[in-house]
């Protein structure tokens, strides 16, 4: 290699083979384990919560925004699909952009895949002690005291439940990847089996009525309703983040990516429709566990709000493991490429997994779930998935430029209109997007980018060792 590729911003990683193996990480997740990681982090996340903020945004419409999302996640999932077949290694957009964009672009999109993973799994926190006090108030008439349930902005001193669940996702992924995809994969069964029998439930209260004002806030309604119902998506590309311990990962990433889309998209979509067609949709606005609110109004009985409650306690669970998993995988990658302290990719030989990184990870997680409320935390997600979502699909496009005759076992269909879309479906999603999150996302990414001249630059790994000729694109 030329002295001026291994010194410039936009080194690329190589790609076509799986590095760095011998460092640690074991294969032990299969194509199902995996399939259920992407319905794990993704189903629950937007459907128990998410609601309750973009019904009032949207009015019964948000059954269109729904649709939009998935629409966007779909298109997305496939330009994932075929990268994750090309390039099957830990770290999600994050190494799709080092080796296409190179490693400047990647340190931008690591601090999207941060605010994706980091501050997502604290929403998702603070979401399940909402269900939690749902449950122990249906089970046994009391309820955690709002001091100890609530960030102090949303009138609470700390939110101790969600960082209760924090703690024990942390101590479960330390004692093994493979224990938490099995662990996981009951929890997908469990959960997809409660919305379920929400979605029959609550089509027996459809009223008609409940859409008569389909549209009251129009297109602009829709449009911001899909940007905060984006939030929900992101689970999908959770399963890219585990390239390093998946079984033949070339050909199961592609179908867990697929699979885990026609899972989540067909559940979401009923369980949005069932519920604004159950209740009128100003009622959704400040409802707290509002699916088992519906529930209860629609069969004048507690027991399937405590069914749906329960089932949200386990669901918000597995969704919270499989985010904090995410984030330590692309934390594990990075470092292991030199861009932050090795500290992250230091691998406990007895359980092989990242101990340190998950206790860093979890504790930032555990402090934000405790002090900062959910209605914080929604959109600044979404835009970092969205970003997140632009690059992989530009990824596909450079990748197929570059390397034509690189082996994919999966390829993007109507290639190249179908990742252009993708690109266009998400810029017209970020378009709702209030402008302060703008302002977050910008200052955070600047951040980032000036570590990472300080500090990344000089220890990346390509650039003190850069890969032979024949391993670098074009």
């Amino acid at each position: 290699m030329a002295p001026e590729a291994s010194t410039s911003v936009f080194r690329r990683m190589p790609v076509g083979r799986e590095p760095h193996e011998e460092e640690g990480l074991k294969r032990t997740i299969g194509l199902w384990q995996l399939t259920a990681f992407g319905v794990g982090a993704t189903v629950g996340t937007g459907i128990f919560f998410v609601l309750t903020e973009a019904a009032p945004e949207a009015g019964p419409a948000v059954v269109i925004s729904f649709v939009i999302a998935a629409v966007t996640a779909g298109l997305t999932a496939l330009c994932y699909a075929e990268l994750a077949g090309s390039v099957p290694v830990s770290g999600s957009s994050y190494s799709y952009a080092y080796a296409t964009m190179g490693e400047v672009v990647a340190m931008g999109v690591a601090a999207c895949l941060l605010l994706e993973y980091g501050v997502s799994a604290s929403a998702v926190a603070v979401g399940w002690s909402e269900y939690l006090n749902q449950l122990l108030d249906n089970l046994f008439g009391w309820e955690i005291p709002k001091a100890l349930a609530a960030a102090p902005e949303a009138g609470g001193v700390v939110n101790l439940p969600s960082m209760i669940l924090v703690a024990m996702c942390a101590l479960l992924l330390i004692r093994g990847a493979s224990e938490s995809a099995t662990i996981n994969a009951i929890m997908v069964l469990i959960k997809v089996g409660v919305l379920v029998m929400f979605i029959a439930i609550a089509a027996t209260g459809w009223n008609s009525d409940n859409l008569a004002e389909f549209a009251p806030f129009g297109v602009a309604g829709i449009q911001a309703a899909s940007a905060t119902i984006f939030f929900s998506y992101i689970g999908l590309d959770a399963v890219s983040t585990a390239g390093d311990e998946v079984k033949d990962p070339e050909k199961t990433m592609p179908r867990a990516i697929i699979m885990a889309l026609i899972i989540v998209s067909t559940l979401y979509v009923l369980v949005a429709l069932t519920a604004v067609a159950a209740q009128p949709w100003e009622d959704f606005e400040g409802q707290e566990a509002g699916l088992a609110q519906i529930l209860e109004n629609v069969t004048g009985s507690t027991w399937p709000s405590t069914v749906l409650a329960a089932g949200a306690v386990i669901s918000i669970f597995s969704i919270t493991l499989v985010v904090i998993y995410g984030q330590t995988r692309i934390l594990f990658t990075m470092s292991r490429d030199g861009m932050i302290p090795p500290v992250f990719s230091k691998v406990n030989p007895r359980t092989l997994t990242p101990i340190p990184n998950t206790i860093i990870v979890s504790t930032v997680v555990a402090i934000v779930a405790g002090f900062v409320p959910l209605n914080w935390l929604l959109d600044t997600v979404s835009i970092g998935t969205l970003v997140a979502f632009m690059t992989v699909s530009a990824g596909v496009i450079i990748l197929r430029r570059r390397a034509p005759d690189l082996e994919r076992s999966f390829k993007v269909p109507f290639y190249p209109v179908l990742p252009i879309l993708s690109i266009a479906a998400c810029i017209y999603v970020l378009i709702g997007l209030h402008w302060y999150t703008y302002v977050v996302f910008l200052v955070w990414v600047a951040i980032v980018l000036i570590y990472y001249r300080f500090y990344g630059y000089r220890h990346s790994r390509i650039g003190r060792n850069p890969p032979a000729d024949e391993e670098v694109l074009p």
